[in-house]
């Protein structure tokens, strides 16, 4: 077990315990007198928690973990061992955060429609931007669209890690994108540091694909760079269409 001055990430103790706490403000006594769906972000996790440790009462002690991560979003990126390392915190608390987090995420992919209409970079964001935003390393995806830019089922993910030519093959973008005959594909990619502004080489490799997609008659309508909201000014997403860094 760590000694308290070795954990990375150290949050002020309370000045009181949770039971000095005025009734009313108290996480559980909060969800049932104003709805568990109008508290706030640390009440609900103070109420999956349960209680925190000796010095540091559990409401602080959620409130330090937002501080740290900034939102619900970014926390449900982080390891169990991530999370482990806050004061307060212990195995057991981190995977049931975990748990947790990971359960609303599996809620919003199964809230995602199958045929979704795609036809702008709005749509794109809607539709990879939650997932895309707890992503610590690239993933590049496909979506196959029909003649009315309706998806033919869930977003392909062709491949994890740092964005290259040599990974992201014609072959591999076109083949599934053939066997369901698909009109048409929308690429999309994240970065992780948050920064949608595309490299050289994503601008390389999406002129390639477009290349390479007139060749088996299916067009590539748009690569849509995804980041994070909050990090850069304006949206937190770069359509290369619209930007007109590519003649699609």
């Amino acid at each position: 077990m760590m000694e308290e001055e070795s954990l990375p990430y150290l949050i002020e103790p309370s000045r009181w315990q949770v039971r000095d706490i005025p009734a009313q403000l108290r996480p559980r006594e909060m969800m049932d007198r104003v709805g568990v769906e109008n508290v706030g972000d640390d009440v609900l996790l103070s109420a999956i928690l349960g209680s925190g440790v000796k010095g540091l009462n559990v409401v602080d002690l959620t409130r330090g973990m937002l501080k740290h991560y900034g939102s619900l979003t970014a926390m449900a990126g982080a390891s169990v061992n991530e999370l482990e390392g806050f004061r307060g915190m212990g195995p057991a608390k981190a995977k049931m955060l975990k748990a947790a987090l990971e359960i609303g995420k599996r809620l919003h992919d199964e809230a995602l429609p199958g045929d979704a209409v795609v036809r702008t970079p709005e749509d794109v964001s809607a539709l990879l931007g939650p997932r895309a935003r707890v992503l610590e390393s690239e993933v590049f995806w496909v979506i196959h669209l029909n003649s009315k830019n309706v998806s033919r089922g869930e977003p392909k993910a062709v491949t994890h890690g740092l964005l290259d030519a040599s990974l992201v093959h014609p072959r591999e973008i076109f083949r599934e994108a053939i066997r369901s005959s698909a009109a048409a594909v929308v690429l999309a990619h994240n970065h992780p540091s948050g920064d949608p502004t595309p490299s050289a080489e994503d601008i390389r490799i999406t002129r390639q694909l477009i290349d390479a997609g007139k060749i088996v008659d299916i067009k590539v309508l748009d690569h849509v760079v995804l980041g994070r909201p909050g990090l850069t000014a304006g949206r937190p997403f770069t359509s290369m269409r619209e930007e007109g860094l590519v003649k699609f």
